[in-house]
């Protein structure tokens, strides 16, 4: 039943910009994989630091129009949820472009963490495509839900989806 409710909010999520039909909310099974990604600081942050908590990765880029559109919105998300359990790490695929990077986190004033994979490591795990492409993984571990296309991540839709996962 959970499955199915997951499902229905994020088909519900509106979406921006993007083309409609390369949008896509499929539930996942299995555990999310292990992964070490450093920040903008140089710092190293492995995915089981947020182990007890709803964990959305977002995959973005600077060069990526939508994803310029969306991070507004996952800022707000961030603000308004942190302190409840949920943790956004925003992983950004640009390659050897940190200083870019710090630009578009500045000019944004984003406060999330920012996570590099210049590589798409990660990424690639995650079977990225397209960009942006988020992730759920809930609480235990588990990769719960992928979200391919931009969306309004402070729509009362995403809100309501993300008080649903976060209760116990």
């Amino acid at each position: 039943m959970r499955a199915l409710l997951i499902s229905l909010l994020l088909i519900a999520l509106p979406v921006g910009a993007a083309d409609l039909s390369a949008m896509r909310a499929e539930p996942l099974s299995g555990d999310a994989a292990s992964f070490s990604l450093t920040d903008l600081a140089g710092n190293s942050h492995e995915l089981s630091e947020w182990r007890g908590k709803l964990v959305l990765i977002n995959f973005w880029a600077t060069w990526c129009g939508p994803c310029r559109t969306e991070m507004p919105g996952i800022e707000r998300l961030w603000q308004r949820y942190r302190d409840q359990g949920l943790v956004i790490l925003a992983i950004s695929v640009d390659e050897g472009m940190e200083r870019r990077i710090a630009t578009f986190v500045k000019r944004l004033n984003l406060s999330l963490p920012i996570l590099l994979d210049p590589e798409s490591k990660v990424a690639d795990h995650y079977q990225v495509s397209g960009l942006p492409h988020s992730v759920l993984i809930d609480q235990e571990g588990h990769l719960i839900a992928q979200i391919i296309g931009e969306r309004q991540w402070d729509s009362p839709e995403a809100y309501q989806l993300i008080e649903q996962l976060l209760e116990p």
